[in-house]
């Protein structure tokens, strides 16, 4: 492959899931002349029925973290998004970022601020051979700046008390994007997709510690040299995952618009406060609806399930429900509605009455530090790993399969192959609460505690 120290490529790679981290991976396997004789296949759940993190009309696309890798790899994926059909026919809108956190809980906006800053001079650079001062990227000073920096009339706006306003940053609509990816590698003849639901991974007879495979829930199993768990929240029924990585639900609500008001806040932009999590993306016009949001720690679903990897044992895991399941159609519990409430209240007061057309839980594969798991399993031989993606994978779509592939091929130099490793030995029990900076109040709870109040 890389070199001839490098191991050969594997004669058939089987992806598991259809998201974001499935399709970039195979797209850049498919890329890559390394892998042109490698038979691909691509396992996809049913796609209007699965419930994923970036199934929905709307996700943030930013630069703006308080990591240096991770604002350098979203600079890239945006160039990506401004330039390509992948954000043509309205699946990119570059409405800008008013990023916004509330007095002592503002360490994550002002590093995003710096290292925005950074990557601005030097595209400036780039572009005129000398530094510039950053004229676009403005820090907000105080209330009365982010009111009038929203550009929402009656008032609105008002989300805590400094910041900054971002031009560059948008939002893009997730399901109409990944749908667009997604048929671009359905009409690759090199790719075999297989529509079902994964049950668990197939092993060797004579070795539990080697992948050959994945037996679906209609009993059909399909092989594969190397396997790549890319299941996103559902990624702990099929790995064992207790430690490294959780499944928690966000919630996500929507107000229909009228024309009038549609036009009333056509130029407002991303609105994010960073100590509540809670934010609003600006209108999506083929829904006429206005979605609001938080990014926290969300709700775990605790269920017990059979040990993914060793048989007889049974483990606590927390986990999506399925399709089928009621739960999955039942709104968001009344702490979460309350919250979404009180925020779009306060940015858009001419909308605080008005009733959520629709409520939904969005799951999260959430790592404790906030960084994705991209790695070949430590113990088990055939296994790589390309999953939680913490809630803010969606807007690298276009640039993560590359990394995943350098990371599997052991070539990634950037540091990213350090950040996405497995984190310390053997799976444990113990609670994962991403601890990154980015997500708001409240502490996790129990979902079907909170449903029941």
């Amino acid at each position: 492959m890389a070199d001839s120290s490098t191991p050969a490529p594997p004669k058939s790679i089987l992806v598991v899931g259809s998201g974001v981290f499935g399709l970039s991976t195979i797209s850049a396997l498919l890329a890559s002349p390394n892998y042109a004789n490698t038979a691909m296949t691509l396992l996809s759940p049913p796609f209007s029925t699965t419930p994923i993190s970036s199934r929905d009309h709307s996700r943030i696309i930013r630069a703006d973290y308080s990591s240096p890798l991770y604002s350098l790899l979203a600079s890239r994926a945006q160039d990506v998004w401004r330039s390509t059909a992948l954000g043509a026919e309205g699946r990119y809108h570059e409405s800008g970022l008013l990023l916004t956190a509330d007095e002592g809980r503002d360490r994550y906006v002002r590093e995003s601020l710096e290292n925005v800053r950074k990557l601005e001079a030097e595209q400036l650079a780039k572009q005129s051979g000398q530094k510039l001062d950053l004229k676009a990227v403005r820090e907000l000073k105080g209330r009365a700046e982010i009111k009038t920096a929203s550009c929402i009339p009656g008032g609105g706006g008002s989300t805590g008390s400094w910041g900054y306003t971002n031009p560059s940053a948008g939002w893009a609509d997730a399901t109409a994007s990944l749908t667009y990816f997604r048929r671009q590698i359905e009409g690759n003849p090199r790719v075999n997709t297989h529509t079902g639901l994964a049950k668990r991974l197939t092993y060797a007879p004579t070795s539990s510690a080697r992948v050959t495979g994945c037996l679906l829930i209609d009993g059909t199993t399909l092989e594969a040299e190397l396997v790549i768990v890319a299941a996103g929240a559902h990624s702990g029924s099929l790995v064992d995952l207790r430690g490294q990585m959780t499944a928690t639900g966000q919630v996500l609500a929507y107000v229909n618009l009228t024309e009038e008001e549609m036009q009333g806040l056509k130029d407002m932009p991303v609105c994010l406060n960073m100590s509540t999590g809670l934010f609003v993306i600006p209108p999506h016009v083929p829904s006429r609806t206005l979605k609001v949001a938080r990014h926290a720690f969300g709700y775990r679903r605790m269920v017990e399930i059979s040990h993914p990897e060793r048989q007889g044992e049974l483990v606590q895991v927390s986990l999506p429900p399925s399709a089928e399941d009621p739960l999955a159609h039942e709104g968001i519990p009344a702490e979460g509605e309350d919250a979404c409430r009180g925020f779009l209240a306060e940015v858009v007061p001419s909308l605080a009455g008005r009733k959520f057309c629709h409520t939904r839980l969005c799951w999260y594969s959430d790592t404790a530090s906030g960084d994705f798991l991209i790695c070949h399993h430590p113990t088990i031989e055939g296994l790589f790993l390309a999953t939680g993606g913490s809630g803010h994978g969606f807007k690298f779509l276009p640039v993560l399969g590359e990394k995943i592939v350098e990371v599997l091929e052991g070539r990634e130099r950037e540091g990213f192959g350090e950040l996405w490793r497995w984190k310390g030995g053997s799976a444990v029990d113990g609670e994962v609460r991403t601890e990154d900076g980015s997500r708001g109040l409240p502490l996790p709870a129990e979902l079907m505690d909170e449903m029941a109040r």
